[in-house]
């Protein structure tokens, strides 16, 4: 018997149905036009919309640090999924049946990005290389325009409205030689250096690390080499702020066009500015220029003499002193001598009062300097002393006493700590922001170790007696302490940098490799993944003193030295602005 097929069956029930003797042939028009129906919709399944899956998904492109490339429809995951879809769905219009739109996942936000696609690995593995004695030490140095360091420098006599810079950019910016007339020196390495001059001293110390590269993709670190103390020296007096801008934004436009900087967006970026960091920081008040709050520049280190303890983009480094040694023999001979000097005082102070600051202890301070047999008293006037600003009686009365009172100046900081501590002599600090929280990288974080904290309040309500204080501290400590003063003096000084030291790290290596720890943590941190979401930057001063693994913060002692005004106004950011103007008057007096 022959098998009919379905057309054949459909013709026969078509003349049933045609007869009236049944209702097959209209189930057979339905049954067609439910075949057709499945099959446009099969082959629209699998043909088109299967080709245009495999033709148009989105492909997991590196994802670099640079927010500010090109995006295209070719790289933009998210764009070509658009496209796609609109491909879609113009042809679904054309083929009329109903649709089920496909599901395309997107993984990449559960995927960690291949390491090795990270423009830094490289610099990372010379960690690796135990043969390479630069291997994770290498710094990339920025050609900048000379308008930006050098050109400065022809101007010298520009740099600073009441004193001639010339002589303190000589010698590589440690200023003329010293005569040791009065013994209180050694015979070399001694300069009148200017206490604002690191942004000479720090690039001319670059310039002989060991470590340098012109391969920036070696590099652990980066360094700019604009000198921003200077340029903001040159138009704090009658210019205006654009004047005043006008070289920090010019520099990171510079920078911003460079590939070295789209690799991390500048955070592997460091510079070195002379001055305290609110010269920088001009908010409210009409002082300083805007370096430190431009966008670009958050993403760089700065390295000041003295840092916000509220900001996490700058770090403090200390004040130049006299001394900067050739040799690691010179250093030597000076901390030895320094062990055997006979200490006649108990402790003393250098500095003047200051009347115009309600808050300054320093009246307090000078009149129990004055009260005691203990003390002895370097005053400064207005008008100013010859022994005021002569490094040699300085440095002798400081080589002569055991304790050396540094209150705040107009700033939290003074250079003449570190002259302090340089002569082996113990500091005495009022407030943690003058030394504790600013040179976390120099400094031990066992405070007591090395210094005696005093708070500041005790001293304003008179509650306490400096020289009962400090007659407490049993002479065995008193020793100990000394002893890890003279032991700190290299970290805290720059060498000479027309040379270098054969074994001991200088204020300039410590710096340096403090920045290299920071950069590659950042960049480990970007592999891994790892972002610390509660970072509150205006605790940063905290943030410094944890011990290395530590990363939560709670109350601290010193949680009343830095409380802001709860109202959120800016009285804190104008009166650093005041110090720090009030800084600059005192400069002009030549105070210390």
């Amino acid at each position: 018997m022959r098998r009919r097929s379905p057309t054949s069956e459909c013709s026969d029930d078509s003349m049933e149905k045609g007869l009236g003797k049944n209702h097959h042939p209209r189930v057979c028009l339905l049954a067609s036009l439910s075949g057709l129906f499945w099959f446009l919709l099969l082959y629209f399944h699998f043909v088109i919309l299967g080709g245009n899956h495999v033709q148009d998904s989105p492909s997991l492109d590196p994802i670099f640090l640079n927010s500010q490339s090109k995006i295209t429809p070719q790289s933009n995951p998210i764009n070509r999924a658009t496209i796609g879809s609109a491909k879609v769905e113009t042809r679904a219009k054309k083929a009329q049946p109903p649709v089920i739109q496909p599901v395309i996942r997107d993984n990449s936000t559960r995927r960690r990005r291949d390491p090795e696609s990270y423009s830094f690995m490289r610099a990372l593995r010379t960690v690796e290389n135990k043969s390479d004695p630069c291997g994770g030490r290498y710094i990339y140095v920025h050609d900048l325009p000379p308008r930006f360091n050098e050109d400065m420098l022809k101007e010298c006599k520009t740099l600073s409205p009441w004193t001639n810079m010339c002589k303190f950019t000589a010698n590589a910016g440690l200023g003329p030689q010293m005569e040791n007339a009065d013994g209180v020196f050694s015979n070399t390495g001694w300069y009148a250096t200017n206490q604002f001059a690191v942004d000479v001293i720090f690039g001319n110390r670059m310039k002989q690390y060991e470590c340098l590269t012109n391969d920036s993709s070696l590099a652990a670190a980066i360094f700019v080499p604009f000198y921003a103390g200077f340029d903001i020296a040159r138009y704090l007096w009658g210019y205006n702020t654009s004047m005043r801008d006008a070289a920090s934004v010019d520099l990171l436009d510079w920078l911003q066009k460079r590939p070295e900087w789209n690799i991390m967006g500048g955070k592997d970026h460091f510079l070195v500015a002379g001055r305290i960091t609110w010269d920088f920081r001009r908010l409210d008040s009409d002082w300083g220029n805007k370096l430190l709050l431009l966008p670009a520049a958050r993403n760089m280190s700065m390295l000041v003499v003295e840092s916000s303890p509220w900001s996490a983009n700058d770090f403090g480094i200390p004040y130049p002193t006299y001394f900067h040694p050739a040799k690691d023999d010179e250093v030597f001979v000076w901390q030895d001598r320094m062990r055997k000097l006979e200490r006649k005082w108990l402790f003393c102070f250098a500095g003047g009062p200051r009347p115009g600051n309600p808050k300054s202890i320093r009246g307090q301070i000078i009149d129990q300097c004055k009260e005691s047999k203990v003390c002895e008293l370097l005053k400064c006037g207005q008008s100013g002393e010859s022994k005021c600003h002569s490094p040699s009686s300085i440095m002798k009365m400081f080589q002569s006493t055991l304790f050396c009172l540094q209150p705040q100046g107009d700033s939290y900081t003074r250079r003449s700590a570190f002259d302090a501590m340089l002569a082996g002599c113990i500091p005495v600090f009022f407030h943690p922001a003058s030394a504790y929280t600013q040179y976390t990288w120099h400094l031990p974080k066992n405070y007591s170790s090395f210094s005696v904290f005093i708070s500041e309040n005790d001293v304003r309500k008179k509650n306490i007696s400096i020289e009962e204080r400090l007659s407490q501290i049993p002479p065995e400590k008193v020793k100990e302490m000394r002893e890890a003063v003279i032991s700190m003096i290299p970290r805290l000084i720059y060498a000479d940098p027309r040379s270098k030291l054969e074994t001991l790290k200088d204020a300039f290596d410590v710096s340096v490799q403090a920045i290299i720890e920071k950069v590659t943590k950042l960049r480990k941190d970007i592999i891994e993944d790892r972002k610390d979401d509660n970072f509150i930057e205006e605790l940063s001063w905290k943030y410094a003193l944890l011990d290395e693994g530590q990363t939560q913060i709670g109350a601290h002692e010193w949680d009343p030295f830095f409380e802001k005004p709860k109202d959120g106004s800016a009285e804190s950011d104008n009166s650093s602005a005041e110090a720090a103007k009030n800084s600059w008057k005192n400069e002009q007096g030549q105070h210390s």
